[in-house]
């Protein structure tokens, strides 16, 4: 059956080994007490949360889904006592602004908290991670009315919020929306349009569900610059509290390959009131910030559900007897091995170690830099921030999410037959895991906005915050002798990254098609460099404390990645050698069926 328990010591080793998050927070303003202390202690909570009140619910919750009755929907059972429990530990503000209810505590803590609930219980954390979503994009462009009234209902969790982008006919090209706003000349707007897959659109689990809705002002520009943001509650809001009903409704729940808990909706605004966010057309830079915590979000959930498919499968390989050992019997008394000591079986157990770990260290890292940027008083260090941030938020979508289903898919093979069945939990977590390569933006459009917009878009100047970081830690390790199985192939890796990027470039001045036949691989290849640069990293500090298991464990991954994980960048230096030809050469009426 599947397992899970909160993997808070490798938590403690990335937040105060690794990253030593207590110098930086407590050096930020309005953090000063964010110590170590602190930090585990809340960490602690989260854990017991996850693992006693969510992973219970989470395989109930699957077979059950929701259900949608005359226009209400109801979540499966457990889901909002869970919800209440949730929300009385003050856990929906707890990295929220103290102005209204927050906590105000770093970001860097919600990282791990994120991936706790997710590994227990993916659907139900959707909830109040979209809420959250919501609460950012308010916090950071709507008028002070707007967060007096919407921000702390938010942050006390007595209201959701929702993020309303896709129609029938539009997903990813948003400039082909059809949601209409209509002025009503008292600084309000009449919203019609039909939107589809939103997450968490309708349930019972709050008293209001406040979305966010781009729709198009009737002289609006007919692209993607002629588009609105506007707050449009399911209940208006009167007096503190909830009025009048808003002619916004759930018309279906969508059936889904997985997160079946999560009420995923077609939603109706049939000249809903709605309210403005920030200027008129401006609405995706505004929405923009509520993606990018979603895309962040999501990159989480493939790190969450690695860490609990390796769990189950680790304690299963651990347990099933099958066969010998090639070298020999090791459990003699019984009557086979267990199938841990199986090459193959190890292959797949330390690629779903090695994926989490790494990615763990990662997504700490970015919330770090999320901090930095919100609070630091230089304004150098914000903007080094902002742009590492912004050329590394594409990477933790897609590359911890195509791990992610990577190694849901290795937690099933390990159960072999037992893994397709739905009673032993492991196929949950494939068809679960599937969703994250897609909402958010799919990982091809990531890779595009990657090598697009992040890299060539301006000559490369993130791109090289980034590889400065890693030219420096290899020069740091250039004395020591026991580092260099590690330090010389990321660095090679580095150099290759710059001389790939270069070729991408000038091939995309006589041919665009050029970058979007690089896009994919040369994400998964910048992947791999960060996750080599932070496997050098913890092998660094691990390396004097090698005589304890979980360091000299730590060490042994990181061989395993390097010798059998990130040899994959030759291939995918090999494939971008060969440019956009061999995918376009091929006339589009050739593909006959």
């Amino acid at each position: 059956m599947a397992i899970y328990r909160a993997p808070l010591r490798d938590m403690q080793f990335v937040l105060h080994e690794l990253l030593n998050v207590e110098s930086t927070l407590t050096a930020l303003p309005g953090y000063q007490d964010a110590n170590r202390d602190l930090i585990d202690s809340v960490l602690e909570e989260a854990a017991k949360f996850a693992q006693e009140v969510l992973f219970p619910l989470n395989r109930s919750g699957d077979e059950e889904g929701c259900t949608l009755v005359d226009g209400k929907v109801t979540t499966p059972k457990g889901f909002k006592a869970a919800y209440d429990q949730f929300r009385e530990g003050g856990w929906t503000g707890l990295d929220c602004d103290p102005t209204y209810g927050g906590q105000g505590l770093p970001k860097t803590l919600g990282f791990p908290i994120s991936e706790m609930n997710v590994s227990a219980n993916m659907a139900w954390s959707m909830y109040p991670g979209l809420s959250h979503g919501a609460y950012a994009a308010i916090h950071a462009h709507g008028s002070d009315e707007q967060k007096a009234t919407y921000l702390p209902p938010l942050v006390d969790g007595s209201w959701t919020g929702t993020m309303c982008l896709t129609e029938p006919h539009c997903g990813t090209d948003l400039g082909l929306i059809k949601s209409r706003a209509e002025p009503l000349g008292d600084g309000s707007y009449r919203i019609s349009g039909t939107k589809i897959f939103i997450s968490s659109g309708e349930h019972d689990l709050a008293d209001n569900i406040v979305h966010l809705v781009l729709a198009r002002l009737p002289d609006a520009p007919r692209d993607i610059k002629g588009i609105s943001l506007f707050i449009v509650p399911k209940f208006l809001p009167a007096d503190g509290g909830v009025g009048e009903r808003n002619p916004v409704s759930c018309g279906s729940l969508e059936h889904k390959m997985g997160i079946k808990a999560n009420a995923t909706c077609v939603m109706n605004f049939d000249g809903a009131v709605g309210y403005l966010i920030g200027e008129p057309n401006r609405g995706m830079s505004c929405m923009f910030t509520m993606m990018n915590a979603a895309r962040l979000g999501v990159g989480m959930q493939g790190l969450g559900l690695n860490e609990v498919s390796y769990q189950s499968a680790l304690a299963y390989a651990k347990d099933r007897l099958q066969m010998r050992a090639l070298t020999g019997p090791v459990a003699p008394e019984k009557p086979a091995d267990p199938i841990i000591v199986h090459p193959d079986v190890r292959r797949m157990l330390l690629t779903m170690k090695a994926y989490a770990e790494a990615g763990r260290a990662f997504s700490s890292w970015l919330a770090v830099l999320l901090d930095v940027e919100d609070r630091a008083e230089d304004t150098e260090q914000r903007q080094d921030a902002a742009d590492l941030l912004a050329l590394l938020i594409p990477v933790a979508k897609a590359f911890m999410t195509d791990n992610g289903f990577e190694t849901t898919n290795h937690g099933v093979q390990i159960f072999g037959g037992h893994g397709f069945i739905r009673e032993w939990g492991m196929e949950q977590f494939v068809r679960d895991a599937r969703i994250s390569l897609l909402y958010e933006g799919t990982n091809g459009i990531q890779a595009m906005d990657l090598i697009g917009r992040k890299v060539l878009m301006d000559q490369g100047a993130k791109l090289r915050k980034f590889t400065k970081l890693v030219h420096r830690f290899c020069q740091e390790q250039e004395g020591r002798a026991e580092m260099a199985e590690f330090v010389a192939p990321l660095a090679a890796l580095n150099k290759q990254l710059g001389e790939v990027t270069m070729k991408i470039g000038m091939a995309a001045m006589q041919n665009k098609d050029e970058a979007g036949a690089a896009a994919s691989d040369y994400l998964r290849l910048l992947g791999h460099l960060v996750y080599g640069w932070f496997w050098a990293r913890m092998v660094a500090i691990s390396l004097p404390k090698a005589d304890e298991p979980f360091y000299a464990a730590k060490i042994s991954t990181a061989r395993f990645y390097y010798a059998k994980l990130m040899p994959e960048t030759h291939a995918l230096i090999a494939k971008l050698a060969t440019g956009a030809q061999p995918l376009m050469s091929l006339d589009q009426d050739h593909f006959a069926f």
